[in-house]
């Protein structure tokens, strides 16, 4: 007796696959972090070995991402090493209609933001879930601040209006720690009606490295959802 396939994973796997497959050969790719993102290292991996795709290099944006690319045999690079991005593959928390987005799930949103930002092309995947009509409203912002300034940062973020709370580990005691040796306070605001200056705001706050608020940076949105029980992939 076989065991029905999950539909939400598969909508996943059609959604990793679809960005996947926009990848070029020659490309250098950004490789983004999460779950969506892992099945499209795993396409891209796929391709590169069936000889339909060659000569890629991936920029990965955290050690998740790192292990994933080596496990299916995609090349690594550095920053140091190359002069640009043609393609970043990310996922998001959040997506607002204008594609202003908030990431940081996996706590990995410094490293996102840098490399998403230098790509020429930037494609964001998510299911349907994650869109919302205005940011902030099912999700925190992720803020990564160095432990020094934890303290101090809190309370700033309080003065703007902001509940922040500590990123806790799940089986682990003590504060989830980013691939940087930071912590992370997500903040909920009863409204973020101007994301472009509040990034700039949260930013500016001394002591915190990056926030999960991505603004202008997101050419295309690739939506996964069920329907009829079968997965869907629409471009934004």
């Amino acid at each position: 007796m076989s065991i029905p396939a999950d539909p939400v994973k598969l909508m996943k796997q059609e959604v990793g696959k679809a960005a996947a497959n926009l990848v070029k050969s020659g490309s250098i790719v950004g490789l983004g972090t999460g779950s969506t993102t892992a099945y499209t290292i795993q396409y891209l991996g796929e391709r590169l070995k069936s000889g339909e795709l060659k000569d890629i290099v991936g920029i990965p944006t955290s050690f998740q991402s790192e292990v994933l690319a080596k496990e299916y045999g995609v090349p690594l690079t550095t920053l140091d090493a190359v002069d640009h991005i043609d393609i970043a593959i990310d996922g998001a928390d959040e997506v607002d209609p204008h594609k202003n987005l908030i990431k940081g799930g996996g706590a990995a949103h410094t490293r996102e933001k840098v490399v998403d930002y230098l790509a020429k092309q930037f494609i964001v995947v998510v299911d349907g879930g994650k869109l919302v009509e205005r940011l902030g409203s099912s999700f925190a912002v992720p803020v990564e601040v160095i432990p020094m300034a934890i303290t101090p940062v809190t309370n700033a973020i309080k003065a703007l209006g902001g509940k922040p709370e500590l990123r806790m580990g799940v089986k682990k005691a003590g504060p989830v720690i980013t691939d940087q040796g930071n912590m992370v306070l997500d903040v909920t605001f009863d409204r973020i009606d101007d994301p472009i200056n509040l990034e700039k705001i949260l930013n500016n706050i001394p002591g915190v490295l990056e926030n999960g608020i991505f603004v202008n940076c997101a050419d295309i949105v690739l939506v996964g959802e069920v329907i009829d029980g079968k997965p869907v992939v629409r471009q934004l």
